[in-house]
């Protein structure tokens, strides 16, 4: 039987980068139960934050996840947060409302380890490192 599906946020997979114990990850303790998509605003932080020798390194993992566009309604469902969170003084940088709005219309939890964020967002379902 397939796993489920789910969104990891760019931290998450940021995390298991810089961690040389890769079986401490969160992310290695989601790979028991969960397959990946990222937003490709996920990789594209990573690539803009990441140099030629790390090349291989995030070739490989982009090669595993399922990389997401970002399309119309990813849009349309991150201009409706964008105003929700505002309006309530909670606002919160844009790629993590677009990460988000990605989770959302795609139907995925979304994986993160920045909780404080995310959980703004009333209609995003959260995995966290507990």
């Amino acid at each position: 039987m397939a796993k489920p599906i789910i969104c990891l946020d760019t931290s998450v997979v940021i995390d298991y980068f810089r961690k040389k114990n890769k079986s401490k990850t969160f992310l290695f303790k989601l790979a028991k139960d969960y397959d990946f998509a990222i937003s490709v605003l996920s990789k594209f932080e990573i690539l803009v934050g990441s140099n030629e020798q790390q090349k291989e390194f995030w070739e490989k993992l982009f090669k595993i996840f399922e990389i997401i566009p970002l399309d119309q309604p990813e849009i349309e469902i991150a201009s409706i947060v964008y105003k929700e969170l505002k309006s309530q003084n909670k606002i919160i940088e844009l790629p993590d409302i677009l990460i988000g709005a990605t989770a959302i219309n795609h139907d995925l939890k979304l994986a993160t380890l920045n909780k404080t964020h995310f959980e703004r967002i009333e209609s995003l379902m959260l995995i966290t490192n507990k």
